[in-house]
């Protein structure tokens, strides 16, 4: 089987299955390049509302294919790299990590830039620059401190040795363990829950939760609040003992500007 990215759309829900198991479902250089052009098209796609990202077979990703990296000591790659992980961080819509096995260095690095993380409980997590004398990028350092604060970043970094599921849960660093057999029924389950959801609540939480909101942001928020009807529309819902049907989308339009006009710094929905 080729290295590759493979994409899936289902039920709302767009599966991003990491596929290189020669490897043990490592990045290659192609696979870090082509991960932000395929982000942009599920971000486009109004069919999809939630991303997972998974790996192909029994592991998550080991990391980046060390034999796909140029000669410039794999410079190259980790700049890719850390786009990559920057396109998924920054990602319109919920992401979903669904973790297998081994998850480490750029493995670890593309699901801590998910917004969840739900692994087995034979599933294990590192960080591994240390092993090779890489400085980790600063973004990712940042990430990672804010996910499971200063102390457990230390420990992944300063030490490169890797962490059990029981251990990434107490920590933060994901957010449920499950049997082996029973991740693909949760994570689908978990889909549909997100999917369900007012998109507007969160694109808006999605923003606020990655760094302080400036007062353009908060009144643009403020403002699709009150034009969207979602408000109402989950009171009227709660009231009838009904699902409700959340109209916000990226595009809905704001008054004085032409129908199906987006703020110009909205999310894409």
């Amino acid at each position: 089987m080729e290295p590759a990215l493979r994409l899936s759309v289902a039920d709302a829900t767009a599966t991003v299955r990491i596929t290189n198991p020669a490897k043990r479902n490592a990045m290659t250089t192609d696979m870090w390049r082509a991960l932000p052009e395929l982000l942009d098209r599920c971000a486009a796609d109004p069919a999809v509302r939630v991303l997972v990202l998974t790996g192909e077979g029994d592991t998550f990703c080991a990391g980046a294919d060390i034999s796909s990296l140029t000669d410039d000591g794999g410079e190259a790659s980790r700049h890719l790299a850390i786009a990559a992980e920057e396109a998924l961080a920054a990602f319109p819509k919920p992401t979903l990590a669904a973790v297998r096995g081994y998850c480490v260095g750029g493995g670890c690095q593309l699901a801590a830039a998910c917004d969840l993380r739900f692994a087995t409980e034979d599933s294990s997590f590192g960080i591994t620059p240390a092993r090779l004398g890489i400085v980790y990028a600063a973004s990712s350092t940042r990430r990672l401190v804010d996910l499971v604060g200063p102390a457990t970043a230390k420990y992944l970094l300063f030490s490169a040795e890797l962490i059990d599921a029981g251990r990434a849960l107490r920590t933060g660093l994901v957010d449920e363990v499950w049997p082996a057999q029973a991740l693909d029924e949760r994570v689908a389950e978990f889909a549909r829950i997100l999917a369900s959801r007012s998109r507007l609540t969160q694109a808006a939480a999605k923003e606020f939760a990655s760094g302080p909101a400036g007062a353009d942001r908060i009144a643009h928020w403020s403002e699709q609040a009150r034009i969207s009807g979602d408000g109402a529309e989950g009171a009227a819902a709660f009231l009838e003992r009904r699902q409700p049907r959340f109209a916000w989308t990226a595009g809905t339009p704001v008054p004085g500007r032409p129908h199906g006009a987006q703020h110009p710094a909205g999310p894409v929905g």
